[in-house]
């Protein structure tokens, strides 16, 4: 299973966290864990190099692991909380597609 918390501050979304394999189908060929890898790669793309936000991003290969950490301020403050809600809302609309095998939460 997936596992996408978004950490928030207030109303602020101030990062994510995305672990673990969906499960969904094979190593490769899971059409679920490449849909959810395709959208945290284009809001970090959207985030860092579109927006700026210099966001702390760490990625642990090992253990299929993406975490990204936005500074406590940034430039296009509305652009980078609309790429991060995008994301949620998103990857809740896939959660309640696929419940067994992606979890999101908000912490």
């Amino acid at each position: 299973m997936t596992t996408v918390e978004f950490f928030t501050q207030d109303s602020r979304i101030t990062g994510f966290r995305c672990a673990g394999h969906t499960g969904y189908g094979e190593a490769g060929a899971d059409i679920l864990c490449a849909a959810i890898s395709a959208a945290v790669n284009l809001t970090e793309c959207t985030v860092n190099d579109v927006c700026g936000a210099r966001a702390k991003v760490r990625v642990d290969a090992d253990n299929a692991c993406v975490t990204l950490t936005l500074p406590a301020v940034c430039d296009d403050e509305q652009i980078v909380q609309a790429a991060l809600a995008g994301l949620m809302t998103y990857l809740a609309g896939l959660r309640d597609e696929y419940p067994d095998y992606l979890e999101v939460l908000e912490v």
